[in-house]
């Protein structure tokens, strides 16, 4: 076990909720966009959603089961970003004849995004974020005091 283990669980989570505020960022930008991509068909499509999906970095079985029977150091192995994926709502439809995105019938499509989801997401990662902060900085205080004991 190295003595750097909580310093890189903790490095690998704070880049994957920086990785997760970002990409929130960016959905509360587009929040509006309704030209954002084109379709098979040539016609354009408002902004979809994007979510990040986080998981343990080490998945293994031998892994899970050496923690669960206690016959290994439990080493914190972090997490990793698997992969950044759109959600598949449907869009929301508004009626609103005069948009110049408006279709037949009057009704624009406007993206599946919902303010106030994303801003709940936001808290909770940059909560994710500090707490890893302060495990971080707890990590090193006590490597300084084992530091100090040597002197």
């Amino acid at each position: 076990m190295s003595i750097f283990n909580a310093f890189n669980a903790n490095a690998s989570a704070l880049t994957a909720q920086r990785l997760r505020m970002d990409v929130i960022s960016s959905n509360i930008a587009n929040a509006n966009t309704t030209r954002a991509t084109i379709n098979e068909n040539g016609e354009y499509e408002p902004y979809r959603r994007k979510m990040v999906q986080i998981e343990p970095s080490d998945k293994s079985f031998r892994t899970f089961l050496q923690k669960a029977t206690n016959t290994t150091e439990n080493a914190a192995s972090g997490v990793k970003v698997t992969g950044i994926v759109e959600d598949e709502e449907p869009f929301k439809l508004v009626y609103n004849p005069s948009h110049p995105d408006a279709n037949e019938a009057g009704y624009v499509q406007l993206p599946n995004v919902d303010p106030l989801q994303e801003m709940v997401d936001l808290m909770g990662a940059t909560r994710s974020y500090e707490a890893n902060i302060t495990a971080l900085n707890a990590s090193k205080s006590m490597l300084m005091k084992a530091l100090e004991i040597g002197k």
